[in-house]
Order: structure tokens, then C-alpha cells, then sequence
């Protein structure tokens, strides 16, 4: 059995850990992988051709990311057509049908984290939000979390809000900009770790400090939680989705019964209980759909 596996981008340290979850999951059932990755990230065009050209490979399964909420629809639609099984994971599919689909609670996790972040500034502070794309299918609930828990304090004031794509440069470029237009940021709530890991990158070199938080637990981000850099991150697990969503793959391709959604719990990380990450990718465990369910 061949699964084709397809991540959004080869900058994100998360889907670095995804296709490494999607390997282990190949290599434990008997089966292998074949990655399909944009070169421009979360490129759409691109995903789309590659789409197509893993059609003409004939794989058995496919296992998506899909790069766009919209934009690749139509191709979702052709490996639909020509019968192929697919399962989804991190990013819901908006049209055409997949066998599973494997995430967690985009909403919960980024609530909790402001929860997280504005305890720790005793309910009072100036806060920024750098967000992913503003039409990310991940983005639009994690920014509705963290504002929906600031409604919850009313000392705490979100004075500015920026799109850092999800990546290191640009959330860098984000938040310096930000930094310039607010002489007082006592926090910065991100919408994932490679952009909080950006922010960390402004406010060192523009001399600052803010409580920062982020979503994935990658390792760069448990290493500045270790170091005091970074507040908090919650475990958004990219690895174990891919892994889990590949099993699903297999095990239907096998004829086996596979839950038509798996959601991961929640977990916030912060320095208390960092060490329970601090690894890397390839020497944290995954563990399997059995043990998940």
C-alpha cells in the first residue's frame, strides 16, 4: 500500500512533524509514503498540480492537508471521483468527502491558552494577537478563542491585531511593525508557535518583553519555554494527527472499522510541564488510534 501525504508547507516545524508521524504509521502497518509538498508555502496552485500528479502515481489512499479552505476544492473533488480514500487532518475539508478526519479543538486550545496567558497577567494588560491567514480554516478559531476569552477580563485590552502567515519571518515583520505602533504590549497571544517564535525575534531585537504564547509545541518552543523566553504553548500535535490519519488510511484500505473523526484532547504546556516534550520530533512517542480512542 502506497498513501500519498500532503502537508501545506516545508517552512512550518509542525508539518515537518506530520510527515514524520505519517512515515512511522507507514512503516509500523506495512505500508509506504509519498510526500507532496508546495515548495511556495501553503500555495494552493501548487497543491493542486500536485494533487494531479498524484493521481497519475495511482497512489491507494490520500492523507491532506488541504492548503486553501476553498481553493483546492476541485481537486478534492477529483480524487473523490476517481475513487481514491481520503482522510483529512488538521484543516477540515469545506466540499468533497473523506473517510475520517483527524484534529483537535481549534477554539478550546486557543481559548484555554488566553485563559493561560491572562491569569498569569492577573487579569489586567495590553495584549496583541499575530494571526495566520485570515481566511485559515485553523486561524478563524483560534483568533475567535483568544478574543472570545479576553471578553472574560475586563482589564484586559487587545490593542492590535496582525497577520504573520503562520510563519517565523513574517509574524517577525508583523509583530516589529506592531511594536512601533504600541509603546506598551504586556502579551502576545499567536496563533501558532512559529509566529510566537517570530514575536520572540522582534522583541529581542527591538529590546522588549511581553508574555508570549503560542499553539503547536514544537521544539523550538518548549526550548523558550525552558529558557523563560515564552509563556506557554498547547499541544496542537501535527505529528500525531498525520499518524493517526495514516493508520485511518491503512486500516480502511485493510477493510477495518475507522472512526469518522478523531479529535485530540487539549494540553497546555507551559514550564511545569515542558519536559514531557522536550525531545524532538523523532523521539516523541505517537500514539496509536486504539490508545487515542
Amino acid at each position: 500500500m502506497r498513501i500519498a501525504v500532503f502537508t501545506k508547507n516545508l517552512l512550518n516545524p509542525a508539518y515537518e512533524g506530520a510527515r514524520l508521524g505519517a512515515d512511522r504509521a507507514a512503516a509500523r502497518l506495512g505500508a509506504t509514503t509519498a510526500h507532496y509538498v508546495p515548495q511556495k508555502p501553503d500555495d494552493p496552485a501548487e497543491q493542486i498540480a500536485l494533487i494531479e500528479k498524484a493521481l497519475a502515481d495511482s497512489p491507494d489512499a490520500f492523507v491532506l492537508v488541504p492548503a486553501h479552505p476553498t481553493a483546492v476544492n476541485d481537486a478534492i473533488r477529483a480524487i473523490n471521483d476517481r475513487g481514491v480514500p481520503l482522510v483529512a487532518f488538521v484543516n477540515r475539508l469545506t466540499a468533497g468527502d473523506c473517510v475520517s478526519f483527524v484534529s483537535s479543538d481549534d477554539y478550546e486550545l486557543s481559548l484555554k491558552v488566553a485563559h493561560h496567558v491572562f491569569d498569569n497577567l492577573s487579569g489586567s494588560g495590553k495584549v496583541v494577537i499575530v494571526e495566520g491567514p485570515h481566511d485559515s480554516v485553523t486561524n478563524v478559531p483560534r483568533v475567535k478563542g483568544f478574543r472570545d476569552a479576553a471578553a472574560e477580563y475586563a482589564a484586559i485590552d487587545i490593542v492590535g491585531s496582525s497577520e504573520g502567515a503562520f510563519l517565523r519571518d513574517p509574524a517577525r515583520e508583523a509583530m516589529t511593525r506592531m511594536l512601533g505602533l504600541q509603546p506598551r504590549v504586556d502579551a502576545v497571544l499567536a496563533a501558532n508557535d512559529s509566529m510566537a517564535l517570530g514575536v520572540l525575534d522582534a522583541l529581542e531585537a527591538a529590546g522588549r518583553s511581553a508574555l508570549v504564547a503560542g499553539i503547536n509545541a514544537i521544539p523550538e518552543a518548549i526550548e523558550a519555554i525552558k529558557s523563560g523566553h515564552m509563556l506557554c504553548t498547547a499541544d496542537f500535535n501535527a505529528m500525531n494527527m498525520a499518524y493517526i490519519a495514516t493508520e485511518c488510511a491503512i486500516r480502511h484500505l485493510r477493510g477495518e472499522p475507522i472512526p469518522g473523526e478523531v479529535m485530540l484532547p487539549v494540553q497546555i504546556v507551559d514550564r511545569y510541564n515542558c519536559a514531557l516534550w522536550d525531545m524532538p520530533f523523532a523521539e516523541r512517542r505517537c500514539p496509536g488510534l486504539r490508545e487515542v480512542l
